[in-house]
Parts: C-alpha cells; structure tokens; sequence
C-alpha cells in the first residue's frame, strides 16, 4: 500500500510541473483528438488480456447473487428467469473467451481466454452439481399448480435446466458428484489438449522427400513441416506424402484421445448412462445410438450401389491421367472426384472466381435476406479496440419493421496462428431483459477467405462461396431468434437441428434464379452465364454418393468411439469401421482420428450433419424450390422454426405440429429415420449422372 501512495504522489507531482504545458482544445478539437477505445466487442474491461480477469470475477459476482435469489424465493417464472439471467452472466464471458482463444492473433489474449473458458467451465461443473440450485428448480418442477401457470417457453426451459443437472450426476451421493466435477474438470483440459494437437503441423527431414516436390511444403531449416493434406494438389506424389505424413500417428495425442474417451465413458457410467453416446443424445432429435447407427446403416444400404460407382469412376480417371497406381486411395478422392466433375461439366473454378467477387456475395446476401424476411445489412465503423484484426467487419442486422436485431463480426480473411476453418461463434445470446428491452445477439462470423490485393478484391471460388453462405445461415439462425430465454436463443438448440438453417443456405447459394441476382464479373460487369450454373448445379450429382458416404463413415466411427468400450485401439478402431462405411482401404501407420477435431465439439453428435442436409433438403422442396424469395414462406420458416431456437422440441418444428398454426412445414408427413434418410438418398448432392 506504501508503495502505491508513493507511486501515485509521483504522479501528482510531476503533473504539476508540467500543467503549465498543457494546451485546452476547444470542444471541435478535443473531439478530434479524444481517444475513443473500447474492449473487444465493445465489453471496456477486454482492452487488454488481463481484462478477462476482470470480466470473470463480476461474473462470479453475479452468480453468487443469483444462486441466492434462486435458492431463496418461491417457485415460479422468477426461478426460470434467474437461472436464465445466471446462464447468461457465464456465457457471455465463457463464450466470448471460446472464440478469443482460437481467433485473437495476440498469444497472451488467447492464453488469457483459455484460462478463462476453464475457469467459467469449471464454476459451471460445481453449479450442476450444487443441490440447493436444483432443489430450487425441483419445487418447481414437482408444483403442478406453478408449472401449470408458466407459459410453455419457460416450462421447456425449466426442463432444459433439470436435464443439465440430471446429466451432471446431481442424483448422485456428495462423493460421487464430487468425482463428476472432477471428471468434467478434467475433460475441459482434455478437450483442449486434443483441439490444439489436431492443427498441428508434423515435421520430416528434407532428404525424405523427393526435391521436386519439397517446394510444395514449408521448409524450416533442415526439415519440412506439413499441416494439411493438400487433397488438390494434382501431383499424386505430393498427396500421398501429405497424407502420409500429416496423419502420423502422434503418440502423446493417441494417449490423449484414449484419455478423453475414457474419461467421457466413466463420467457417463457414473451418472447412469450406458456410454457417453446415451448420455449425449439423451436430449437429440434421434434420442439414442441405436437410433442413429440404424440411420447410418440405412443409408449405406441406400448409397451402396452409387457409391461403388463413384469410385469407378475416380478410379477410371486415375488410369487415364496416367497415374503411377491404378488402385483408388484415400488421397485420391477428393481430387478425382473434382477431376471428373470439371471434365464431365468443364467445371474450371477460376472460371467462376471473377464472378463471385466477396463484396458481390455480401450483395447477394443482402438481397436475398431483404426480399426473403425483410433484413438488411447496415456496416458499422467499430470503436478503436473493439475489434481484433483490422480487417474484421461489423454489420448491423436490421429488419424493415423491427429495427435492430443483432450484431455480426466478419473475420473474413486469412492471417498467421488463424484457424483455417469456416465457423460461427455466439458472443452474447438474445433474450428479453427484465425492463423489457431486447438484448441483441452478437455473433462472429469466421472464414479463411484470400485477402484483396492492390488491383484484384477477394475472390471466392464456388466452394467459398457456398460456405460463406452456409456459415450466414448460422449467423441469421442467431439473429432471428426471438426468444425470451438466451438459454436456448439462435443456435442454442439440439445439434441435429442446428445445422438446418446453414445447410439451407447452401440451396439457395446453388439456385441459379439466387445467384442471377448478384453474380457479376469484378471487372466487367456481365452477369455469370446460366449454362455455367446450370453446370455447376449438375456437378453436384456426379461422385455425391462417395461424398455422402464419407460422411456416413466420419459419423459411425464417432458413434462407435463414444459407445460401449472396445478394449482396442483407437486406430484399429478406425480400419474396422473405414471398411464397413468406406470402402477405400487404411494406410498403415496414419492416425486420421488425431486429425477429428470434431470430436470435441460434436462428440457422439457427428452425425447431425447428415441428418440437418436431410431435413434441410424436405424444408427446401416444400417451401422454397417454386420461388426461393417467397415473402410468406421466408416469414412462415422464421415464425416457426428460426424464432424458436431451442425453446421447443426440434422434431415438432421438423413435422409442423405447432399448436399455433394449422399449417406446418410437413403438416402430413410422419417424419423418421427412415423418411429423412430417403430424402438424403435422393437429395441432388448425392445423386450419380
């Protein structure tokens, strides 16, 4: 304290003997000169990494007050509405840090967010196991007269609450919640360990390659580091080698998935799960593992047939570019599939490139949202520290009536120590607050798009920009919502149906009647040419069989790692499962597991992928295929599905069956595996020629 009073008469001190320097600016000046600068997102406290310290302890601050109110007053809405506001106190800290951690290009703001995203998962572990807070919750629950008077929003959101307490082992004894905690605790630095390992690059000495292909890698001195598989590169030498050595099994990351998947299955079992898959998709559209493998299996059998003739066909182009092998390996697919697209539909993606200009894809956005639900895209010039990059762009989401809905940050383009990955991270959830004022949703929209040069914008090929229309279907999922509770607000729902939106998007970012609207060359002008769409569409059909089935085997393979344990490897695992669901033989010594980051994020829920495209593909034809700017049918999709986030059951949204409305989105059908795994049969991204 000493120390601290010198420190600041010091200061008094030598302000003193320069205050007759000082110049007074009239109010014009001092307005030019004022340093306006806030935290990340705005948030003042995050101007430097030490603020998320700052920013965890008011949080822990808040919960405190929280869990007291909620312990102390009498059941009802009140109840929902603290637990709500003390979910919202952690997540804007724990969600704001998850994206920090992985997008920040500053080392000690990352490392600052990682500890935090532990510390908050950690406080939220002890709260799902605190007994007083469920009990408050209990009384809710066990009132038949209170649960009666709640509105059906709160009731599911107090159920959804229960079910992370049941799932946290609160039935359990104090000794055995304790192990839980500690389990979960020690999942979160497992989890971390493996995401980080995933992307990192694996290094070989420069003699082992042949010198025509080491330029193709990065070269450090003496060795080459590989940190991706270079699935395009048309050398078949410099696939191979990247396959090979980028999926080098790593012996501390085996441990570490053999850890996690341990760890996962003894919390599982200790809380009264038969594994962790049981456990995961307790609250899922398909409820079970059972359920889920018999949807994998189904559509193996319905893809077989095509899928072997996908392969035929990538084997054939293999022998007529003059391979040195005529067998089809994994390194191969994705370039020989691409291959004979672009020779069957002269699909060349630097054709398409000059057409599809970043700011043209933004336009086309714009367009397609304002005439499809009346929202608009309105840039924002951000507060001196509010963003991380320079080169992140802030949009306001308005809509024609309703005014301001939210907020999206688009880190759009590539840097150094950025993930190479397309996501969508929620900062701070919607919800209505107690003065009746709407909390707007924040989001950041994540891609690894080529930056702009001196003469030439950013370039998106096709691919691009279908993700950067599949990764807006997030972000609007997010700013559409309009519920009461954050807790289940945009995305916050089960993660079979979260996928929905985005994968809709990709319908529409492939219509040609969408695209006419804002394909224009970046030099020219001229509209993108329908024969070359038209091609493109068709391309699609060819090889999206093997492309689906792919999938099927990334799924089943993360079913089975999270099911019953098998007493083997992990690897062995893997060639067990790549011959039933793949069909393209194992490569010795290669680990493609370590490389599943998935596996984190989407444990035991891999699948949702191909179980979204499925109802995406339902929702598509019967609203959208006839007029993709359908004014009602845009309001109709947001009103019953897009609002609701979480709050009600996915599968009612799915089959239409809202109290509210007599018209749902497939009022008539009985929607189940078997049905959703017809329309993943015969969705145009997995038909043959």
């Amino acid at each position: 304290m000493m120390l601290a009073c010198q420190r600041f008469v010091s200061v008094v001190r030598n302000s003193r003997t320069l205050s007759r320097h000082v110049t007074t600016w009239s109010p014009v000046g001092a307005a030019f000169n004022a340093q306006q600068r806030k935290g990340l997102f705005g948030v003042p406290a995050l101007s430097t990494p030490a603020g998320f310290e700052v920013a965890q302890q008011r949080a822990l601050r808040e919960t405190e007050q929280l869990v007291e109110i909620a312990c102390n007053n009498p059941p009802g809405a009140l109840t929902v509405e603290t637990f709500d506001q003390l979910s919202d106190s952690l997540c804007k800290v724990a969600d704001l840090a998850d994206f920090v951690k992985v997008g920040h290009p500053d080392p000690a703001f990352r490392d600052a967010a990682e500890k935090a995203c532990i510390n908050i998962g950690t406080v939220v572990e002890r709260l799902n196991t605190n007994v007083e807070l469920c009990r408050s919750l209990k009384n809710l629950l066990d009132n038949k007269e209170v649960l009666d008077s709640l509105d059906p929003d709160t009731r599911r959101v107090a159920e959804l609450f229960m079910f992370d307490f049941e799932i946290s082992g609160i039935h359990l004894d104090e000794s055995k919640r304790g192990k839980a905690v500690s389990l979960n605790v020690n999942l979160l630095d497992l989890n971390n360990e493996f995401l980080n390992g995933t992307h990192l690059p694996n290094r070989i000495e420069k003699t082992a390659l042949p010198e025509h292909i080491r330029h193709c890698f990065s070269i450090d001195g003496n060795s080459i580091q590989i940190g991706g598989l270079h699935a395009d590169s048309p050398d078949e030498l410099v696939r191979e080698a990247a396959y090979k050595i980028f999926l080098f099994p790593n012996s501390s990351l085996l441990l570490c998935l053999d850890d996690l998947l341990t760890c996962r299955n003894e919390l599982a079992k200790l809380v009264g799960y038969e594994s962790f898959a049981h456990r995961a998709l307790n609250g899922t559209m398909a409820k079970t593992p059972e359920t889920v493998m018999k949807f994998l299996e189904l559509l193996t059998d319905k893809l077989s047939d095509r899928t072997a003739k996908d392969f035929n066909l990538m084997r054939d182009m293999k022998m007529k570019m003059n391979s040195r092998s005529t067998v089809l390996m994994p390194w191969d697919h994705s370039y020989f599939s691409s291959a004979v697209r672009a020779e069957r539909y002269k699909i060349d993606p630097s054709l398409y490139s000059p057409y599809f200009s970043l700011g043209a894809c933004m336009e086309g956005l714009n367009m397609l949202f304002s005439q499809l639900l009346g929202v608009s895209f309105r840039n924002e010039q951000p507060m001196a520290g509010e963003v991380w990059s320079e080169e992140v762009r802030k949009l306001a989401v308005v809509h024609e009536t309703e005014g301001l809905l939210g907020y999206i940050y688009c880190d759009f383009f590539r840097r150094p120590d950025k993930p190479h990955q397309d996501c969508h991270f929620t900062i701070q959830g919607g919800r209505l607050k107690k003065d009746g004022e709407y909390q707007h949703p924040v989001v950041v929209l994540m891609l690894s798009l080529p930056p702009p040069t001196r003469s030439t914008p950013t370039l998106l090929n096709p691919g691009m920009m279908e993700n950067l229309f599949h990764e807006m279907g997030h972000a609007m999922h997010s700013m559409l919502g309009r519920t009461r509770y954050q807790h289940v607000t945009g995305t916050r729902c089960s993660t079979d149906f979260a996928e929905v939106p985005s994968i809709l998007m990709e319908f529409f970012a492939t219509d040609y009647r969408v695209v006419n609207q804002f394909a224009r060359h970046y030099q020219t002008g001229q509209p993108l040419p329908k024969s070359m769409v038209s091609r493109l569409c068709e391309s699609k059909r060819i090889c999206g069989a093997a492309d689906t089935q792919l999938q099927v085997f990334y799924a089943a393979l993360d079913q089975v790692y999270h099911g019953k344990p098998q007493n083997r490897s992990t690897t062995d695992i893997l060639k067990k499962i790549q011959e039933k669901f793949y069909g393209l033989p194992y490569v010795p010594n290669t680990a493609w597991q370590l490389r599943f980051s998935h596996l984190i994020g989407y444990g035991a829920k891999y699948y949702s992928y191909l179980m979204s495209r499925a109802i995406a593909s339902m929702v598509w034809r019967q609203c959208f295929q006839k007029d993709p700017f359908n004014r009602d049918m845009g309001e109709r999709y947001r009103r019953e599905m897009l609002a609701h986030g979480g709050s009600k059951e996915p599968m009612l949204m799915v089959q239409g069956k809202e109290k509210e409305t007599d018209q749902g989105f497939h009022h008539d059908d009985n929607v189940d595996f078997k049905t959703v795994t017809e329309f993943n049969g015969c969705d145009k991204r997995t038909e043959d020629g």
